[in-house]
């Protein structure tokens, strides 16, 4: 914390009226000793209380009290009407003011503590949602990776799937590296699935028409690139995307049949 910003927090006072517990007061004892500008402070906060109280002191004391009494016994009659001290208002209003002024400074304390608790739960929030968009595209630029690696592979046997009767517009790529054998799927062409419908992918051997599941498109909105891992193909003459409902199907619906295309 800056100099100034210190002076200003109030500690300084609370320190004069003795308000801190001994840690703190060691710790600003410490900072008036190293620092003369603190130290400077604490003695103009003690020399305005000593002259604030001052200013409310009575003018007369208790002796000189005594001796007017007594010189106005003397000139007029020996008995003497005792009367009631008058009760010196200033003094309280004095000690009042200085209590104020140390309940002003207290809360001055508690603001600035305050403050600086809101500051501190801010930044963590604000740390806490850099670290989590970190994160994140952390995650699009490893699913960028594995797209492009996919795309480059040069054993990889590409498989376009043209657009059916039911939806003429739709396109896939199939990426099969016919050594590992996986399988993988752009679906970049094919649209939204509907609420409660999942596209699945079917390796199919011609003659006969033998389709096998090697997987479902889960997630679709989810997948910014599109690229789908799915099922190892061993055999494959064809491949197929239907559309089915969520969980799949055993065999393919064919009046579904979004995407078609031969090895």
């Amino acid at each position: 914390m800056e100099t100034q910003e210190y002076i200003e927090s109030g500690v300084l006072e609370l320190y004069v009226y003795g308000l801190l517990n001994e840690t703190e007061n060691e710790e600003v004892a410490l900072m008036a000793k190293n620092n003369p500008q603190i130290n400077a402070e604490i003695i103009a906060i003690e020399k305005a209380i000593v002259a604030l109280s001052s200013s409310f002191s009575p003018f007369h004391s208790v002796a000189n009290y005594e001796k007017i009494k007594e010189k106005l016994a003397l000139k007029h009659n020996p008995k003497v009407i005792e009367l009631e001290p008058k009760r010196n208002w200033s003094q309280y209003i004095g000690w009042a003011a200085a209590v104020l002024l140390l309940a002003g400074i207290g809360y001055q304390y508690n603001q600035n503590q305050f403050v600086t608790n809101q500051v501190v739960q801010s930044s963590t929030i604000e740390k806490a949602k850099l670290e989590k968009d970190i994160k994140v595209l952390e995650l699009k630029n490893a699913a960028s990776e594995t797209s492009l690696a996919v795309v480059r592979d040069t054993k990889n046997t590409v498989v376009v799937l043209g657009g059916q009767a039911v939806a003429p517009e739709s396109s896939a790529k199939v990426y099969w590296n016919q050594d590992t054998k996986v399988v993988y799927i752009d679906a970049a062409g094919l649209p939204e699935p509907p609420q409660g419908m999942v596209y699945q992918v079917w390796a199919l051997k011609l003659n006969p028409l033998t389709p096998t599941s090697i997987g479902l498109l889960d997630n679709f909105d989810a997948n910014d690139q599109k690229l789908f891992a799915v099922n190892s193909a061993d055999q494959a003459e064809a491949f197929g995307i239907t559309l089915e409902p969520a969980g799949g199907s055993l065999t393919p619906t064919m009046e579904q049949l979004y995407t078609l295309g031969k090895v």
